[in-house]
């Protein structure tokens, strides 16, 4: 196996090709995941057609290509493995199909459709910039259409609103108006540093101003240093030097704020993930090594605040039922259900756990090609929040509330949010 980036073998085809034969025939032998996603369910299919016959090696390279396109980097196959390192068969299939996608993007050019869905910060600039003109032009039948032609979004593919006041620029005017400087000295329970998202930043900043405000709640020192996209929409995609440029200046600023004393505080489950397991693989720098391990989720933190005893219980709204979806990167991240303790421990509430996978991870389940069956993989996940009858829906995935929006109608709230209201803390 051969997965190091920095090394000639990891982008030649040949090497590529028979890696993912080898791997391909142990999960033959194995099928232990053949429920989780499309990928192993096709790849089983294929290996089982009768021209085929169970030998891999038969395998068209064009089936070896379709396992890796239907792939969508939810993570949990690797926490199902037997064989994953320091197994001598030194298994990492979510890796191995980024490494198949990088590859073939270096050989042939990364696609338009690829570029488009992993510049995030750009469109979200730009959609933020031009608020709430953007948000109503993309309503549009024509432009949807459009979309569809050129960008490969599927037109019927709910999207994400944009705002004109970022987050960003909500955090800076308040910082301003409390005429508070950008790090405060004095000791606190924790000093953190948020890795909002780009998601937080321009689609949803409710969330990132509900995190500042339960955070400061409990006494911790709240600081917001620069940061780009984690890298994880281009790494989709197989463009690989465009995210691990950015992930190097995300490195250098956040191993910044870990010297100073801080913790990485993650407000989306997929750059939590990010930061902690893909940066070191990817950058391989002692500081990638260093934001990797004082990164944690949100809710990581609130659950230690709350083990330690110095978490605020002075909650005054109870939220009554909620139907809580674990987000498929928390769950390999192997943190336990922090979200649903937390939640759990207001009074009057009463939270059911969905581990359910919504599909549609990264750029994924945005594209054309696969926005049906995105749905089709993620209605397991909105029968059960029917079936739960709670009044509200959480998830720590903005991505995923945009799939149980699409699916039923619903729109889901973060469980920050949840968490703010029911300290009764006003917006400002």
């Amino acid at each position: 196996m051969t997965l190091d980036v920095r090394a000639a073998e990891f982008w030649q085809p040949g090497k590529v090709e028979a890696e993912l034969r080898r791997v391909y025939d142990i999960c033959a032998g194995c099928r232990r995941c053949v429920g989780l996603c499309p990928s192993f369910k096709v790849m089983f299919d294929r290996i089982d057609t009768p021209a085929v016959d169970g030998d891999v090696e038969k395998l068209p390279a064009a089936h070896l290509a379709e396992v890796v396109d239907l792939c969508y980097q939810c993570k949990l196959c690797y926490n199902h493995c037997p064989y994953t390192p320091p197994h001598r068969w030194q298994i990492d299939f979510p890796r191995l199909m980024l490494r198949a996608r990088a590859a073939e993007a270096r050989r042939r050019g990364v696609r338009f459709q690829d570029r488009m869905l992993g510049a995030t910060e750009l469109v979200g600039r730009l959609g933020s910039l031009t608020a709430p003109l953007s948000n109503w032009t993309n309503e549009l039948g024509v432009h949807r259409a459009f979309m569809q032609a050129v960008a490969g979004i599927h037109r019927d593919r709910t999207l994400p609103k944009f705002h004109r006041e970022t987050f960003g620029k909500w955090f800076a005017r308040r910082r301003r108006a409390a005429g508070r400087p950008d790090q405060s000295p004095g000791p606190a329970p924790a000093r953190v540093a948020l890795f909002a998202t780009c998601t937080v930043e321009y689609h949803e900043p409710a969330i990132g101003r509900a995190a500042v405000r339960v955070l400061e709640r409990n006494g911790v020192d709240v600081t917001l240093p620069p940061q780009r996209c984690c890298g994880m929409p281009y790494l989709d995609g197989g463009a690989m030097d465009e995210a691990r440029a950015l992930i190097r200046e995300n490195v250098k600023h956040l191993a910044a704020a870990v010297r100073d004393g801080r913790e990485i505080v993650a407000l989306g489950p997929t750059c939590g993930y990010m930061l902690k397991q893909e940066y070191p693989w990817l950058d391989g720098s002692e500081d990638a090594k260093l934001v990797a391990s004082r990164t944690r989720d949100v809710f990581e933190l609130l659950a230690r605040l709350r083990a330690e005893g110095t978490l605020d219980t002075n909650f005054t709204r109870p939220p009554g039922p909620i139907a809580y979806h674990v987000p498929c990167h928390l769950r390999a991240q192997n943190i336990g259900l922090k979200s649903a303790e937390v939640l759990g421990a207001i009074p009057g509430a009463e939270v059911t756990v969905i581990e359910k996978c919504s599909a549609v991870d990264g750029t994924w389940g945005f594209k054309r090609e696969y926005f049906e069956l995105s749905l089709k993989v993620a209605k397991p996940l909105f029968d059960a929040i029917g079936a739960s009858g709670a009044g509200r829906i959480a998830t720590d995935c903005p991505l995923a509330a945009l799939q149980i929006t699409q699916g039923t109608r619903r729109v889901p709230s973060h469980p920050i949010q949840i968490l703010a209201e029911a300290y009764g803390l006003e917006a400002d």
